[in-house]
């Protein structure tokens, strides 16, 4: 993948990530919290997942070492959740948007949470976060259906149509 590969995929994410939380405005406040039992107990709690990985590796890519992730209960709403996303997204962009073909190629060390001292390209890095979300925003399709909500779709063809539609307009 070269740099402009990247910036689609980012600009996918977060169309995605829109498309995602567009879905969940159906849901009651109780809906959004209820406990299924999914490796994340909650549509909000996996939504706080999402955004906290986000803000992690970003945090990584800026030499920065978080100690920890958000917790989901400050997320309190969906509004909450699409602020942070709405934010942590557009500096996703911003960041992918400055790389160079050396950047992507550059070496990122940092310690997971665990401790664990890590050495790995950023371009698996950058590859990993985008997978990391289409994982998490399909695990939300499955919760909405679970609470009668209907979900949205957010695969990337969907989003090369929609792109190419709005640019025939």
């Amino acid at each position: 993948m070269d740099v402009a590969d990247f910036r689609t995929l980012y600009d996918f994410n977060s169309w995605a990530n829109r498309r995602t939380l567009e879905a969940c405005a159906a849901l009651t406040p109780e809906q959004f919290t209820r406990d299924l039992g999914s490796s994340f107990r909650s549509v909000r709690d996996t939504l706080a997942h999402i955004y906290g990985a986000e803000w992690v590796w970003l945090e990584r890519w800026h030499s920065r070492t978080p100690s920890g992730l958000p917790v989901a209960t400050d997320f309190p709403d969906l509004e909450s959740v699409r602020r942070r996303l709405s934010d942590i997204d557009r500096n996703l962009i911003d960041y992918v948007a400055s790389l160079t073909p050396q950047d992507i190629q550059r070496t990122v060390q940092f310690k997971t949470m665990a401790g664990v001292e890590i050495s790995q390209p950023l371009w698996q890095c950058l590859q990993h976060l985008a997978n990391h979300g289409s994982y998490h925003r399909g695990q939300v399709a499955t919760m909405l259906r679970q609470l009668g909500a209907k979900p949205t779709g957010t695969d990337l063809i969907g989003f090369y149509r929609e792109r190419s539609a709005q640019a025939g307009a």
